[in-house]
This record gives C-alpha cells, sequence and structure tokens, in this order.
C-alpha cells in the first residue's frame, strides 16, 4: 500500500525522492525557487504549486493533491531558517532569530499543519534549531502543536533528534535535526544508525556490529574516467595551490602545524576553504553556495559534477537536477539526503501505521573496493611570490 504525502519547501526534492522509495507519493509539491520547481517537473508528475507558501491557502493544497482534511498520510517539509544556522552566527554572532521575518516559515509550516491535520509530519532543519539555551524553535512548536491539539481535538506528539546522515548509509558528514510526529500520539523512535566510523567508532562497531562509513569512492568511483573538459575547473587565487594538498586535508595543511608550507595561520579561515575528498571517507558536508575556494573538491582538484553532487547527496540516478552548475550546487546543498529521508521513511511506515517494510533501503551506495590516494604535488614554482597578498601578512601568515 502507497502512503500520501504533502511536500511543502520541496526543493529539488531529496526529501521527496527518500520517501517515494520508502513508499510515500507526493500528491502535492510547494515550492516557490523556478529553478527547483523545473527540477521537479522535470523528473516527476508530482503537481507542483510553485509560489510562495505565505500566499497559498491550505484548501487549495488539499484541492490540488485530491485529498480532505484528516486524509494526508504525512506531511514534509525543511522550512528554511537561516536565522537559526551556523553560518548565521558565524557572519554576525548572535542572530535575532525568531524575530527575523525569515523564521515565518515554521509558522507557515504549522499553519498547514492545522489545516490539513495530517496523520503524520516530518519537519527537518537545521542544526541550530536546537542549540541549548537559543531553543526559542523548538519551543515555539512545541507551543504551536499544543495549540493545535487544544483547537482540533487531535492528540500529536512530536521527537527530535540531530542525525549525522554518515550513520545511516549516506555517504556524506551531515547533520541536521529532524522532527517527527503523529496525530494519534503514537511515539517515534527514531531508527538506531547502521554505520560508524571505523576509526573513532571502532569499540561502538564492535559491540553492535556496525558497518563502517559509505565512502566518497563508494559514491561516485564508478565516475571516475568520465571527461569533464575545464567545466569543473577550479579558479581564484588558490586554485593552483590545491594540488599540493592531500586527500582529505584542507587549508590546514599549508600552516605551521600542518606538512605543508606555513602560508596560512592555524584556523584563519573557514574549515571547508581547499578542502579535498579522501576516497576512503564520506564526504563533508555539500555546501549550497561555496566560494571559489571552497570545497570540498574532487580528489583531482576539480570540482563536482551534478552527477557526482547527485551521488553523494543519494538522489536516484535517473534524476536529473536542471540549471547551471551553480544553480544544481545551490538546489543540491540545501537538499535532504534521500536515503536519509528513506531510513525515516520506512521508520514512519512501520512505527506510525504498522504497515510491513523492507528494512533495507535501496539509495544507499554499494561497498566499493577503494584505490590508493592520489598523489601529491608540488606547490607551482613562483606561485608563493605572485600572490598579492592585501591584508594577509606573508611573513607571519596573518591577516592584519
Amino acid at each position: 500500500m502507497r502512503r500520501t504525502l504533502i511536500s511543502l519547501f520541496s526543493g529539488a526534492g531529496g526529501l521527496d525522492l527518500g520517501l517515494e522509495a520508502a513508499g510515500f507519493d507526493a500528491r502535492v509539491c510547494v515550492e516557490m525557487d523556478s529553478t527547483c520547481v523545473r527540477t521537479l517537473r522535470h523528473n516527476r508528475e508530482w503537481p507542483v504549486i510553485d509560489r510562495d507558501i505565505h500566499t497559498v491557502p491550505s484548501q487549495e493544497i488539499l484541492d490540488t493533491a485530491g485529498l480532505k482534511v484528516g486524509e494526508a498520510d504525512l506531511l514534509c517539509g525543511g522550512p528554511p531558517c537561516q536565522p537559526f544556522s551556523k553560518s548565521a552566527y558565524w557572519a554576525r554572532g548572535d542572530t535575532k532569530r525568531l524575530d527575523d521575518p525569515r523564521a515565518s516559515t515554521l509558522g507557515e509550516y504549522m499553519r498547514v499543519l492545522e489545516d490539513t491535520l495530517p496523520k503524520a509530519f516530518l519537519l527537518e532543519n537545521v542544526y541550530g534549531l536546537t542549540y541549548e539555551g537559543k531553543d526559542e524553535g523548538m519551543t515555539f512548536l512545541r507551543d504551536a502543536l499544543k495549540g493545535i491539539n487544544e483547537r482540533t481535538g487531535a492528540s500529536y506528539t512530536f521527537r527530535f533528534e540531530v542525525l549525522n546522515a554518515a550513520k545511516y548509509g549516506v555517504p556524506q558528514i551531515r547533520e541536521r535535526v529532524f522532527l517527527i510526529g503523529s496525530r494519534e500520539g503514537v511515539e517515534f523512535e527514531f531508527p538506531r544508525p547502521r554505520f560508524a566510523d571505523p576509526e573513532k567508532d571502532a569499540d561502538q562497531h564492535s559491540i553492535f556490529d556496525l558497518e563502517p562509513f559509505r565512502t566518497a569512492w563508494d559514491a561516485i568511483g564508478d565516475l571516475e574516467d568520465i571527461d569533464h573538459g575545464d567545466s569543473l575547473k577550479v579558479t581564484g587565487k588558490w586554485a593552483p595551490l590545491l594540488p599540493s594538498i592531500p586527500e582529505g586535508q584542507n587549508y590546514l595543511w599549508h600552516t605551521e602545524r600542518g606538512g605543508g608550507e606555513p602560508i596560512f595561520k592555524w584556523r584563519s579561515r573557514y574549515w571547508s576553504m581547499l578542502l579535498k575528498l579522501a576516497k576512503d571517507r564520506p564526504s563533508w558536508t555539500v555546501q549550497a553556495q561555496p566560494g571559489s575556494a571552497i570545497g570540498p573538491f574532487h580528489w583531482q582538484n576539480r570540482r563536482l559534477s551534478a552527477r557526482e553532487l547527485c551521488r553523494i547527496q543519494t538522489f536516484p540516478d535517473d534524476f536529473e537536477i536542471q540549471g547551471g552548475i551553480t544553480g544544481v550546487q545551490r538546489q543540491l546543498g540545501n537538499a535532504v539526503p534521500s536515503a536519509m529521508a528513506e531510513v525515516l521513511g520506512l521508520a514512519i511506515r512501520s512505527q506510525v501505521f504498522g504497515d510491513v517494510v523492507d528494512e533495507a533501503p535501496s539509495l544507499i551506495p554499494p561497498k566499493r573496493e577503494t584505490p590508493a590516494p592520489e598523489p601529491v604535488e608540488r606547490i607551482p614554482d613562483g606561485f608563493l611570490e605572485s600572490i598579492e597578498w592585501g591584508s594577509f601578512n606573508r611573513e607571519t601568515a596573518e591577516v592584519s
């Protein structure tokens, strides 16, 4: 039996594709970004309402889905909440959070929840939503759900966890918070991890017999021989340094504590600057808006292709992201890894609906034999002398 799904803030469809694999059919998607809408319509026949959710009545969502109040099995969505993100703290210190107009997306999600009364809901968001002492977002959601129950007679409860996608078979280190709730008050139990870091979690690995993390090579190793030409060439001031950085390292390699040249001061840049994938490790988090020097980069010293980014995000191979490389990166960087959504979707079907499901997710990449790391090259002759250092002091490797 296929279950019905209402999708809000659908983006490029990462959540919806994983839930599709878990047995849910998207009866309607709400997404205002025109490039994301092109991607959804190019790949699936899901009805898409392509407007700002603030302007979309809940009844229109139900009518488009062909559902009545209370009939939807699952409401899902990842409201874009920049005020709660780590980058907001990096850029501005503390943030206005709920007072920021961009936080109103949480209220819109709860408005549709109340108006449609699905049997279950899934909400994905950034880790910052749960920061200790700064949990206004979580308090808002609890209070909103309490009000919905009082006004409608429902018995919604929810639980939340911060999950690292790599622990569930995604070949990427990516931490996000997931909230899952039931209209009938079923206390959802998050599935336990099935994968672990074979180095850091050695004891846990032996006790629970977890599989080692899926790696970047597992995800994209079979795409190694594709000729990308110059379309993925790394450009910018620091691009010539990339071949001199070993797999799995970043700009810190070229500091006084690294193994290269003391070009940069320790921890003076974004951690993802000149960050290179390692074949035998999961990818680091795919960025939505990387700068010219921000990775992760391929071990062949280039940017990742659209197909490689899709693989790392565990999108199905038949799914094609529309737009140029910048638009593709943005859509995939903002997406939920589909295999993560599939794992949660299967657990929702089993626990909330009592369905008999196959607990082996289909979107986790197969294990591949990993080859040796790529050789490291020397810094090009004359490169350091050619750099215009600006406010960066070459002698002390400090920003003045």
